[in-house]
């Protein structure tokens, strides 16, 4: 996604990141990465559990999830990876904010 990240600002797309660290270590990657997008920490695994995502101990951790939720908070996308590689790739994405963008809002 950071590769795509004007692509995905172009479609007034915010994109958050969720992931397993401490707020310490979380901030600290971020920073080494130097991702444009943001991040934030769930080590209590709290919010992975109100969007369904698994987690799997045979696959040391958390299974990857794409979730695109409109500008009126409701989920309109929801991808659950079954392994790492089990990812939608960017212009997926792109085309399916493309398609949610096009329908007015109520």
């Amino acid at each position: 996604m950071r590769h795509d990240y004007d692509a995905f600002t172009k479609r007034d797309t915010e994109i958050l990141v969720l992931g397993p660290e401490t707020s310490d270590s979380f901030r600290k990657y971020w920073q080494k990465e130097k991702l444009p997008f943001k991040g934030i920490p769930d080590p209590t695994h709290r919010i992975l559990k109100l969007y369904g995502q698994e987690v799997s101990l045979f696959r040391l951790g958390r299974m990857p999830a794409q979730v695109i939720i409109d500008k009126n908070g409701r989920v309109r996308y929801v991808h659950y990876g079954h392994s790492m590689m089990d990812i939608p790739v960017n212009t997926e994405i792109l085309s399916l904010l493309d398609s949610i963008n096009s329908i007015p809002s109520p």
